[in-house]
């Protein structure tokens, strides 16, 4: 790894936390066209280097989060019974399974489309509800998030933050919540590609440089990222949430057709 190359990496991943932590996602979900594209990080090695990003770069923001006392929540403990046990399936699927991250693409792109629509164009309800999700929905769309963060290692929150606040959850309990099971399921995915690695063929194991630097820099800017939410009103977090997803998908999109031509 080059000079150019380890600064990119900071970088990469200061400036994406910065913007997605305050809206409950890791940024590991946008860093991943960085590393296939402009670092070189190899398929499917990209997965579990997204991973150890999030295993890095996850304390800051929580820090931030745990001294406002808004970690220990039910939601937390939901999104957890879900997540964990998907990570490892998610995980098993990626090495055995998926034969490439283009399909990945579109399937992102068919997801985040039409939920980053939602956020944008959808009315700010009155008054938030305190359980607008039953406690089963919850746990289920949580498995399934951990699944798909298992086989790309995107960070569940960017997929299921649209969800729980599209559906009247506040910003302020649904960030928390979703950067906690990204960081538990980032660590227990980590671990089954560490096994998988051990027995499976080609570049299973992360690119440990671009991970933990990438992750360094996801450090600081989570941190800062959780630093100003309290700052911002909920409105425009919805509006910031619905956006990266919109952008995020077209990308997805234009770039699975570029290489499908």
């Amino acid at each position: 790894m080059t000079w150019t190359e380890a600064l990119l990496s900071i970088a990469a991943g200061l400036v994406i936390s910065v913007v997605t932590t305050p809206v409950g996602v890791s940024g590991a979900v946008f860093l991943l066209p960085v590393q296939l594209s402009v670092l070189a990080v190899p398929n499917p090695a990209v997965t579990p280097t997204n991973l150890l990003f999030n295993v890095v770069s996850g304390p800051g923001a929580l820090l931030r989060y745990r001294r406002r006392g808004s970690l220990a929540s039910p939601l937390t403990r939901l999104l957890l019974v879900g997540t964990l046990p998907g990570v490892v399936v998610g995980a098993v699927v990626r090495v055995f399974v998926v034969p490439g991250p283009d399909v990945f693409r579109l399937i992102v792109s068919l997801l985040l489309l039409p939920l980053g629509l939602w956020l944008c164009l959808r009315p700010p309800a009155p008054e938030p509800r305190a359980d607008p999700v039953s406690r089963r929905g919850i746990a289920g769309l949580a498995l399934g998030v951990g699944v798909v963060g298992g086989i790309y290692g995107i960070g569940g929150g960017s997929i299921i933050g649209p969800v729980l606040v599209g559906r009247g959850m506040p910003m302020a309990v649904v960030a928390p919540a979703a950067l906690a099971s990204t960081f538990v399921t980032s660590v227990a995915g980590a671990a089954a590609f560490a096994v998988l690695a051990l027995t499976g063929r080609g570049d299973i194991a992360p690119d440990w440089g671009v991970g933990i630097l990438c992750g360094v820099g996801g450090l600081i800017g989570g941190y800062l990222g959780a630093h100003l939410q309290p700052r911002l009103p909920e409105r425009a977090l919805r509006l910031v949430l619905g956006g990266l997803a919109i952008a995020l998908a077209v990308l997805y999109a234009g770039q699975a057709v570029l290489r499908a031509g």
